[in-house]
């Protein structure tokens, strides 16, 4: 059963710009590189506000993550951070996919 670890950011206006970049650039290759999820995305709404989806093949394999390499990486991003950026995080559970007939999603 696949799963998608989403986090959730509330990012003040003041680091926005940044912060996005450092995501884009930095910390979501990092948590890739460190091999426990199959894909990302990172999504941008109004307000400052950004989800990323982490997508992982199995539940023990999210739990590896937070086990093994989250501590590391929350680190790092909270000496970066310290303020500025609210997070929520929520595990899903996937339940179905579906593409459209004839197009293939990217």
């Amino acid at each position: 059963m696949s799963v998608v670890y989403e986090v959730t950011a509330v990012v003040e206006r003041e680091f926005a710009e940044e912060w996005e970049r450092y995501m884009r650039e930095q910390h979501i290759p990092d948590v890739l590189a460190a091999g426990w999820f199959t894909g990302a995305s990172l999504v941008r709404a109004q307000g400052g506000r950004y989800r990323i989806g982490y997508h992982a093949d199995s539940p023990a394999e999210l739990d590896r993550y937070l086990t093994e390499s989250a501590p590391a990486l929350r680190a790092e991003f909270s000496a970066r951070y310290p303020g500025g950026v609210a997070l929520t995080r929520e595990t899903w559970e996937l339940v179905q996919e579906w593409e459209a007939p004839g197009r293939s999603f990217g």
